[in-house]
C-alpha cells in the first residue's frame, strides 16, 4: 500500500449507497421477523452475516448474552463505536424502528470498513441487544466492553430530526400485594383485598402528581388482578415505570411512589412487597459530537433542529452509555411530523416504508461521516472528550 493513501471521507455517501440493498434487506428481515428482548436471535444473525460477507470477524455472546456482538475494523486508537438495536415490542413489532436503528448502523460500519486500511484508528460495530426494558447496554457496560471506546453514536428514529432531545432516567418497579382471602359473598368481611390495595396504590399516585417536578412520569398497569370474582383477591400485582429528567428526581419520585404503595396496603389490612428493576439513566449528550453530525444532516439535505418542546420524552439504556463515554443520539424523521410516534401501530409501518430506509441510509452517512472525522481530526475528538470531563464534573 503507498504511503501516501489517507482515509477518503468523500466516497462515504457513495459506499453507504452502494450497501443500500443489502442494508434494506436486513432492515425489510428484522422488521417482518420481530423478535423480543434477549431473544434477537435472527435479528443478530443477519447483522453478523452481513459483516462476515465483508470478511470481518465477529465477536459474539458479549456480556453474556447470546445475541450481542461486536465486530471491529482499522488498528489503534481513537476508538468508535456505533450501536445497533434490534429488538422489537410485544403486539406491536417493530413500533420503536429498532430494525431501521440496527441497518443503519451497520451501514456505517460497512462503508467505513470499505476503507479499512486507511483508518487513522479503531471502528467498532456493537450489537446491543434489549433495549426494550433489558438494559443491554447496561450489560455490556459492566463487562467492560465500553472500556478504551473514545465516542459512541447511535440514531433512532421519530417524526421529527431532533440533535439533543432529552430522554429520562427511568426505574421499573413490580409491587407484590398480599391480602387475606374469603368467600366474596358469603364472607367478604373476613377477607383483605389484595386488589383493592393495589387499585388505591394507583389512585394515591395520581393524587401526587401535583408534586411532580416537570418532566416526571410515572405510569402503571396490573398485571395480576386476583383469582376468581367470588374470592377476595388475597395476591394483585402492578408493575409502574418512574421516570424523571435526572437521577436526583428519579430518586425523589421514587421514594413517594413507594410510599402510595405502602399506605394503600396499610389502609387494606395487607402488604406490599416492592421490587425494583434497575432502569436507564438520562442521556447526556455530547454537542461537540452531535453539531459535526448535524453539518452532515444539513449536507445530505435534512434540517435537524437540537430539541423540540413540544414533543415527550421517554428512556434509553443510550443514557447510560453516555455518562461512561462521550455520546450522541439523534432522532430522525421517517414519518411526517404528528403522523404518528414511537410504540404506535402506525410507526410500526413507517419502519418498514420506503421513507423509513431512506432516512436510515442518510443516518448511516451521516454516522459514519462523524466517526471519519472523530478517528481523523484529533481537535474534534480533543473537544468532545473534555466537554464529557467537564459534564461529569459537575454531575459530581
Amino acid at each position: 500500500m503507498p504511503a501516501d493513501m489517507s482515509l477518503d471521507r468523500s466516497r462515504i455517501p457513495a459506499d453507504v449507497d452502494a450497501l443500500a440493498p443489502v442494508l434494506r434487506d436486513v432492515s425489510s428481515k428484522i422488521h417482518a421477523h420481530p423478535e423480543l428482548r434477549f431473544e434477537e436471535h435472527r435479528a443478530a444473525g443477519w447483522l453478523t452475516e452481513a459483516v462476515a460477507r465483508e470478511g470481518i470477524a465477529v465477536e459474539r455472546g458479549m456480556g453474556g448474552m447470546a445475541t450481542a456482538f461486536r465486530a471491529r475494523v482499522g488498528k489503534g486508537g481513537p476508538h468508535i463505536a456505533i450501536l445497533a438495536e434490534y429488538d422489537a415490542l410485544p403486539e406491536i413489532g417493530h413500533a420503536c424502528g429498532h430494525n431501521l436503528i440496527a441497518s443503519g448502523a451497520l451501514g456505517a460500519f460497512l462503508a467505513l470498513a470499505r476503507q479499512r486500511d486507511t483508518l487513522p484508528g479503531t471502528v467498532e460495530l456493537i450489537g446491543t441487544p434489549a433495549e426494550e426494558g433489558g438494559g443491554g447496554k447496561i450489560k455490556l457496560i459492566d463487562a467492560g466492553v465500553f472500556e478504551g471506546v473514545d465516542a459512541a453514536m447511535m440514531f433512532h428514529p421519530f417524526d421529527r430530526d431532533l440533535l439533543a432531545h432529552i430522554t429520562l432516567a427511568a426505574v421499573w418497579v413490580e409491587m407484590i400485594f398480599h391480602g387475606k382471602p374469603s368467600h366474596a359473598a358469603l364472607a367478604p368481611w373476613d377477607g383483605h383485598s389484595a386488589l383493592t390495595a393495589c387499585l388505591q396504590t394507583f389512585h394515591l399516585i395520581d393524587s401526587q402528581r401535583v408534586h411532580f417536578r416537570d418532566g416526571v412520569r410515572v405510569h402503571g398497569y396490573i398485571k395480576d388482578g386476583g383469582q376468581a370474582v367470588n374470592i377476595i383477591p388475597e395476591r394483585a400485582v402492578a408493575e409502574f415505570s418512574v421516570r424523571a429528567l435526572d437521577l436526583d428526581e428519579l430518586t425523589r419520585v421514587r421514594a413517594l411512589v413507594d410510599r402510595c404503595a405502602q399506605g394503600a396496603a396499610l389502609a387494606c389490612g395487607a402488604t406490599v412487597q416492592i421490587v425494583p428493576r434497575p432502569g436507564y439513566k438520562d442521556l447526556v449528550t455530547n454537542m461537540a459530537v452531535v453539531d459535526r453530525f448535524a453539518d452532515h444532516m444539513r449536507a445530505l439535505g435534512r434540517s435537524p433542529r437540537n430539541s423540540d418542546p413540544r414533543v415527550g420524552s421517554g428512556s434509553t439504556d443510550m443514557g447510560d452509555v453516555s455518562h461512561v463515554v462521550p455520546s450522541i443520539h439523534p432522532w430522525i424523521a421517517i414519518c411526517e411530523q404528528d403522523e404518528t410516534t414511537c410504540h404506535q401501530r402506525a410507526f410500526a409501518a413507517c419502519a418498514g416504508s420506503e421513507r423509513g430506509q431512506a432516512s436510515m441510509l442518510v443516518a448511516a452517512k451521516a454516522m459514519a461521516m462523524t466517526a471519519a472525522d472523530l478517528v481523523s481530526e484529533a481537535p474534534l475528538l480533543a473537544a468532545a472528550k473534555s466537554e464529557f470531563a467537564q459534564r461529569k464534573r459537575m454531575r459530581a
